[in-house]
Order: structure tokens, then sequence, then C-alpha cells
């Protein structure tokens, strides 16, 4: 029975130092973001993954998985193993597009209860900008023109129903206008598009058009917020010009539902990390997007308040024929 007993207990050896050696994260982390480069999840996302890969001493590598206005990228994440290896870097979008998939009639890519909110990262009000070369000098230019000519207007965005397709159906519902979406990949594409003359307008975060608004470019006629942005400090607000049309954009990390305790404090803890660190404060600082820290308890809180309001609005734009 000794001689059993010992050899029982040698069986067990190989496994159990195993189990108890292996720290998180001991291999690289995937961050999914569900948009193409230069979007403001990408330029949010890619210093994030930078800085917390040092501090966490394993890569954490940026994975671009568009379509769909961020429903690819959001399902795949979504459908991930749950254990802190893949995190997805999302939009404000995230909380609306399975609202959008039951208004279309189809089953929703994900839903939002299948993610654990990690933290918030970055908060900004959304610019509407035109070409720099165009015709419209100020806001009442252009809804003078919408108004003219309802319906003929076109402006891009990040896809059907994601955070910029919403935000300008706010401010058209604000300011009694039709106007004409032609949805893109993501919002890098979207200011490609400004840029090369297929689109007229666009609603954009800062720091995806700053430098080309600072660069003469683009034009931007007016903020979303409440207040004026301190990186565009002559660009009016739609509060102070009449349009009750606030909208932020912000960018989160997220987690499977499903991901440990001890992994989303792992992770919780980079993020927090994170924000502080000198070369985040600086690349942050480098495109002007404020960092806008909270935590999961408060992040996750900040969610579900953001997805009732966004979640009126996509009602209010309805079921968009597909093409």
């Amino acid at each position: 029975m000794k001689r059993r007993s010992l050899l029982l207990g040698s069986a067990l050896l190989p496994v159990l130092p195993a189990a108890a050696q292996e720290t998180y994260p001991s291999r690289p982390i995937q961050m999914i973001v569900p948009f193409p480069p230069g979007g403001v999840a990408d330029i949010t996302g890619r210093p994030t993954a930078h800085v917390m890969g040092r501090l966490l001493k394993q890569s954490v590598v940026v994975q671009n998985k568009p379509g769909a206005g961020g429903s690819v990228g959001a399902a795949l994440a979504a459908r991930a193993a749950p254990d802190g290896y893949t995190i997805l870097m999302a939009l404000s979008s995230i909380s609306v597009l399975p609202v959008a998939d039951r208004l279309q009639g189809r089953p929703p890519a994900y839903e939002l209860n299948q993610f654990a909110p990690v933290a918030l990262i970055s908060a900004d009000p959304t610019v509407l900008v035109v070409s720099a070369d165009g015709p419209y000098k100020t806001l009442k230019d252009f809804v003078e023109a919408a108004k003219a000519k309802p319906g003929t207007i076109n402006y891009g965005s990040s896809g059907v129903y994601g955070t910029l397709h919403v935000a300008m159906e706010i401010f058209a519902e604000a300011a009694g206008i039709k106007l004409f979406h032609i949805p893109y990949q993501g919002g890098g594409p979207a200011v490609a598009a400004l840029l090369g003359g297929q689109i007229a307008a666009l609603a954009s975060g800062p720091s995806a058009a700053i430098g080309q608004i600072k660069g003469g470019k683009m034009r931007a006629l007016a903020v979303w917020g409440d207040k004026r942005l301190a990186s565009l400090p002559d660009v009016p607000s739609m509060k102070e010009l009449g349009y009750d049309a606030t909208f932020f954009i912000w960018s989160g990390l997220f987690a499977p539902a499903a991901t440990p305790a001890p992994v989303m404090a792992v992770l919780r803890d980079a993020v927090k990390r994170t924000v502080e660190d000198p070369e985040f404060i600086a690349a942050m600082a480098k495109v002007e997007t404020p960092i806008a820290y909270l935590d999961a308890p408060a992040f996750a809180a900040f969610v579900a308040a953001d997805a009732k309001r966004l979640a009126t609005a996509v009602e209010r734009i309805g079921k968009v024929p597909e093409k």
C-alpha cells in the first residue's frame, strides 16, 4: 500500500507544479480592433497595446478585424476563449449593434452581455468635418443646403448603425434635415473618402481628423459636445448653435464575459498603469485625444447608461434597406 501511494504521488508531481507555476500572461495577448487602421479604436488601441505589453512583459498584438460596423471583430472576441488572451478595443457602437441587428430582423452577431468591461480609456465628442475646399464654411451653410435639397448631401460613416452613423443621424434629427448615408468599413476609410472627394461630410472622432483639420485639408463645422474642444477652440459646439445633438465617441477595453476574476484583475491593473504611463500620455496627447479612464465597475455603469441612449437613437434611424 505504501509503494502504491508513492507511485500515485510521483505520477501527480509533473502535473501540480505546472499548474501552480503558470501565471497570466505567459504568452502574447491578441487585441482585436474591429475596424481598419486609421480610426479612433485603432488610434487608441495601438499605444494601449504597446504600453500594456511592456508592463505585462508579454506582447499585446493588435489585430484589425473590420466589417459590419464593428460587428465582425466584436463577434470574434465574444466567441474567443475566456482566458485573457483575446481582448477587444471597442467603440460606443458595441452596445447598439445587437439592437440594430434585431431591428433588421436578423440574429445579433453577439450580445453585450457576452463581454466583461475592463476599462474606459478615452471619450471625445465627434466633430462634423467637410472638405476644406468645399462650399460649406459654417454649420448654417450646411444645414441650409441640406434643407434646400433633402437627401442629396452625402456623408460617410464607419458602417451602418456604427458610431459615426448614429452621431450624424442624431444631428440630422435635431436639425430637421435629411442626408444621404454612405457606409464604409471603418472611420479610416471614411476619412480617406472625404479627402478623396467621394463624400461631402463626415462625423469623425477628433483623433482621426485633427491632423487633416490643422493641415488645411478638412474644415470642422461643429463638435457634438456640450462645449468646445480644447484642441479645436475656434469650432463651436452643437449646443451653442442651438442643436440638441450631444454625442461622445469612446474607446474601451473588454474581455469575454467568463474571463476568470484573477485574469480580469491583471488586465484592470495593467490598463490603470498604462493610462498613467508617460509614454501613453504622450502618445494620446500627440493625437489630441483626452484620456478618460474608468475602472471596470464604473465603466460597466457608464456602458449601461450609454447603451440606453444610443438604442433610442438607433430605433429612431429605423430599419435600413439592405444593399
